[in-house]
């Protein structure tokens, strides 16, 4: 493919400056170039506040403008969630989804070593309340919790399925209790990087970032469910905590909203 321009004031010469002349300023203006014949489009790559004047092939995958972005941010492929209109299709070209001259492309995602500075500390804070909660009295035993345990099992509860990890579902997960008793539901909108905590009354959309840690512990006597809170402040006590999720998505929830993304 013609893999596209962009990122320097020398874009339009080849690396080695002898192949290719600037093309006349007519044929850029039109989105052609007139050496290779291949329709270019003019993009606006942005990621972390940085913005990129990118030329590149409509004729491109998805998967190519991953290739590009990683050369001009560092940023892998694998690490890139790459928006326009939603996230892009690795397989369709740009011509395909309509990529039109001056589309945003926004891209999301931490490189390697940011992901490491964020992940130690917090990791590290997982394991002291680990030993902080072992410690302690099961939280299933605790008062707050027991209250809205010793109402039962919803009778819309999600299935659970034991000794399995799962991605996390496509639906929300629903048919869950919070601290108040009330039905709540999770949406995880990935495209948007945020949880939305939804009851009866309103719908709570957090950013992933915003959310310091994530708690569960299996229920007693019913360890196929896990009770789980979110930590949406500095202290235990901005814990929002909510019963019955099924253990197979334990792990991918605090994966996803603790900044290892889940793939689909």
């Amino acid at each position: 493919g013609c893999g596209g321009e962009g990122g320097s004031p020398a874009a339009g010469r080849s690396p080695g400056g002898e192949e290719r002349r600037d093309p006349p300023p007519a044929s850029v203006s039109n989105g052609g170039d007139a050496e290779s014949g291949r329709e270019l489009v003019e993009l606006k790559v942005i990621w972390n506040k940085n913005k990129y004047d990118v030329k590149f092939c409509l004729d491109s995958t998805g998967a190519e403008l991953k290739q590009k972005i990683h050369s001009l941010t560092g940023l892998p492929p694998a690490m890139q969630k790459v928006m326009f209109k939603g996230l892009l299709p690795e397989e369709k070209t740009l011509r395909e989804i309509r990529v039109t001259n001056g589309a945003k492309i926004m891209v999301v995602g931490s490189t390697i070593n940011d992901v490491l500075a964020v992940n130690t500390p917090k990791e590290a804070a997982q394991q002291e309340v680990k030993a902080e909660e072992n410690k302690k009295e099961p939280l299933c035993r605790q008062k707050q919790h027991r209250k809205v345990l010793d109402k039962g099992k919803p009778d819309d509860v999600m299935p659970s399925v034991k000794g399995v990890q799962e991605r996390l579902p496509t639906v929300p997960l629903s048919g869950m209790y919070n601290k108040s008793g009330g039905k709540v539901r999770l949406t995880f909108k990935l495209e948007q990087d945020q949880l939305w905590i939804g009851t009866k009354e309103r719908t709570e959309k957090l950013p992933m970032g915003s959310i310091k840690n994530v708690v569960s512990e299996p229920i007693e006597g019913h360890e196929d469910y896990h009770m789980m809170a979110f930590q949406l402040g500095p202290t235990e006590a901005s814990y929002y905590w909510v019963y019955w999720v099924p253990t197979q998505y334990v792990d991918a929830i605090k994966d996803t909203v603790l900044g290892k993304w889940q793939y689909f």
